[in-house]
């Protein structure tokens, strides 16, 4: 395993860290995790080399802490450290700081955690750290020293992630959304700018989505396939993805939300082979070309983290707009739009499709892309009706 900078802190971090966001599950469902596999998984990680095990207070719908606990028996907590998040949406009051909290150090069964983040700051969230005085109560536990280092995971614009950083010290690291789509300031990122910014300030920066929510490992078009076969050096999607975030050397840590066993080891070689200056020239200037197609086919930016399931209405909002971007970036290709079209129907004749969608607006307070999902879900209506006519 490869090792770099976590910011200021005499400590190096593993290239890859192991994202508990999309553990495998059973039953069909989000919430329950399989953990029996989801701890050989972590084990597996850490057996190789990674030390850097992030969880957070809402994944898997509050079971995720509560796995990574089984997974870090019998030795392996001693040997990485533990990130976990306080989800600021939810809290109301400084008596909800220490409620949740003090549930985490319960489900986690440690009484400390190493780094601990502010959930998905925004700009309209920013504020409300302040009026709630979070970071004098994150304070408190540095001083009791039930934390280790503070954090935030940020999903906003530059100019926002930046005022964030300078009205706040204590900062040792951050946790951006960060892969070759997401070079430029946007809602959902800082992009490239942000990166360097912070590193420039010394905070550790932290990854997230290096392969955007998978999506950056799927078959591509056509189009964008015949790029990717003009390389010399032949790499799978998902490592390339990665090679191209490692690349960076103000990125401390990448961290993969891996479903499969086949993920881990997969991502673990490509770990083992990274590092500033692994790319060349010529595959840094395909994957720029790679970046602007895909750009061009207008890349919705659902990473399927499914904050904005349940749905009131039952609608599955990340399968639709999955197959609407599927849809959009197989333009070329009929059969797979027809293939596309299908797994729709099936979808409407459970009672789950966009028709049901009552546009009350529930689904984007929660989502930290901040994407217009209401507007998407009826553009997906509009068009796989309008594609089955």
């Amino acid at each position: 395993m490869n090792y770099r900078r976590f910011g200021k802190l005499d400590w190096k971090v593993s290239a890859l860290g192991f994202g508990a966001m999309r553990l495998p599950t059973v039953g069909g469902g989000h919430r329950e995790v399989d953990e029996a596999e989801a701890a050989r998984m972590i084990r597996y990680a850490i057996d190789h080399g990674v030390n850097y095990i992030d969880t957070a207070y809402r994944y898997h719908d509050g079971n995720s802490e509560i796995l990574v606990e089984k997974a870090l028996q019998n030795g392996y907590r001693e040997k990485v450290r533990l990130a976990t998040k306080m989800p600021i949406q939810s809290v109301n009051c400084r008596e909800d700081l220490d409620r949740i909290f003090n549930e985490q150090l319960s489900k986690l069964q440690t009484d400390h955690v190493d780094f601990y983040l502010f959930h998905g700051l925004r700009g309209e969230i920013w504020p409300k750290v302040k009026e709630l005085r979070a970071l004098e109560w994150a304070e408190s536990k540095l001083a009791e020293r039930k934390i280790g280092r503070l954090g935030f995971s940020f999903h906003d614009e530059y100019n926002v992630f930046k005022e964030i950083i300078d009205d706040y010290k204590g900062w040792a690291f951050c946790q951006i959304q960060y892969n070759y789509l997401d070079t430029k300031s946007s809602p959902r990122s800082p992009g490239t700018r942000g990166l360097k910014y912070a590193a420039q300030k010394g905070l550790a920066v932290v990854v997230m989505e290096p392969i955007k929510g998978g999506n950056l490992a799927v078959k591509p078009p056509k189009e964008i396939q015949s790029i990717f076969d003009e390389a010399v050096i032949k790499r799978s999607l998902a490592d390339l993805a990665l090679q191209w975030v490692w690349n960076q050397p103000e990125v401390s840590v990448a961290l993969s939300g891996m479903s499969t066993m086949g993920q881990v080891v997969e991502n673990v070689e490509s770990a083992n082979r990274s590092g500033p200056g692994t790319l060349s020239e010529s595959e840094s200037k395909l994957i720029s070309r790679v970046r602007e197609r895909y750009l061009s086919y207008g890349f919705i930016g659902c990473t399927g983290c499914r904050y904005c399931q349940p749905c009131p209405q039952g609608v599955v909002i990340p399968e639709i707009l999955a197959l609407y971007n599927e849809y959009f970036t197989k333009q070329n290709n009929v059969q797979t739009q027809n293939e596309v079209k299908s797994k729709y129907v099936e979808i409407v004749n459970s009672g789950k499709g966009a028709d049901k969608c009552a546009k009350c607006g529930e689904c984007e307070g929660k989502c930290p892309q901040q994407l217009p999902i209401r507007n998407l879900i009826a553009r997906a209506n509009f068009t796989f009706t309008r594609t089955r006519e």
